[in-house]
């Protein structure tokens, strides 16, 4: 009895993402569309049985990741996510990049070509979700951008990395810095995705692409794959375990803190304020300065700089 084999799809009961396997296709959608397609650490999770399932499955040819609805591809982690959990536990972020990285490894492994069904709006991390396909078919109103450093992060999850190998290094610079939106016909002319199609010919496109992918040995493809992977494995194998430890580290700065939660509360970013901090000779890494300050009365230590009453016994410092 064969061990390594896909099971069907209706054995899977997952919330977060839809799994479909139907002629010798498996399409994965991440199924968030209310806050268009970013992941939460659940949908990660589903991700990482789905590509197991579809890598193991032998009637799986061509696997296609996509987004539902039409608004969005997918918009990288879930701000909110990061807001409310990682910037009180940032030891949290490193356990949540490692599973992160697991999902990718998992994906960029799979042993079949992958193609992303670009349907909307591609940000952040979901950027990198398209580069870690294989190719990418992509409707003509979407766009493609990087966001990390308005967020208060950096886009070290395949960005930083793949962006160089993909575009070329200035226009990786231009993309990572500015994170302004990159329309689809400036996206198809960079090689950010394959073919650029209306809206109404998308899926017809996909299904023309696997049925291409599909006519092929497997073996033959799954080497090919492996050998055309060899550089970006060689970039994010190089770099991701850092990213993952300095990322973690970042969060108990100020920058993701304003950044995150200026995103979630739906309000200017005060990117000035944190330079002239620095430029008046203050602390522009920690919210109310570095944690300097001793109670007389109380004896309590550690308090931040800017602090002017003790938080321990309130009285003043």
């Amino acid at each position: 009895m064969a061990v390594f084999t896909g099971k069907p799809v209706e054995e899977f009961n997952f919330e977060e993402i839809i799994y479909e396997k139907k002629d010798w296709v498996a399409t994965i959608t991440i199924n968030r569309p209310h806050v268009y397609n970013c992941y939460s650490t659940k949908t990660l999770q589903e991700l990482c049985v789905a590509y197991k399932d579809a890598s193991w499955d032998d009637s799986v040819a061509v696997v296609v990741l996509t987004g539902a609805g039409e608004k969005a591809f997918c918009t990288g982690g879930d701000v909110a996510e990061y807001a409310d959990d990682f910037t009180k536990r940032p030891r949290d972020y490193w356990k949540w990049m490692g599973l992160f990285i697991e999902a990718h490894d998992l994906f960029r492994n799979i042993g079949k070509p992958t193609i992303a069904r670009i349907n909307g709006i591609v940000a952040g991390g979901g950027n990198e979700w398209n580069m870690a396909c294989d190719l990418a078919i992509m409707v003509d109103t979407a766009n493609i951008r990087q966001v990390g450093v308005k967020v208060g992060s950096v886009a070290a999850g395949g960005a930083t990395q793949w962006l160089p190998i993909i575009v070329g290094d200035r226009r990786a610079r231009e993309i990572l810095w500015l994170c302004e939106p990159i329309d689809a016909q400036k996206c198809l002319d960079w090689g950010l995705v394959n073919q650029v199609v209306p809206r109404e010919q998308l899926d017809d496109a996909v299904a023309e692409m696997c049925k291409k992918l599909i006519n092929k040995f497997p073996e033959c493809l799954r080497y090919t794959k492996q050998q055309t992977n060899f550089w970006k494995d060689l970039a994010w194998s190089s770099t991701i375990g850092h990213a993952k430890d300095w990322l973690a580290l970042h969060f108990v700065s100020v920058e993701p803190y304003e950044g995150m939660k200026s995103f979630v509360e739906k309000r200017p970013t005060n990117y000035i304020g944190l330079r002239e901090k620095a430029a008046a000779g203050k602390s522009s890494e920690f919210l109310y300065g570095p944690y300097i300050k001793e109670c007389s009365k109380c004896g309590a230590k550690g308090m931040p700089e800017e602090f002017t009453f003790c938080g321990t016994c309130g009285a003043n410092l």
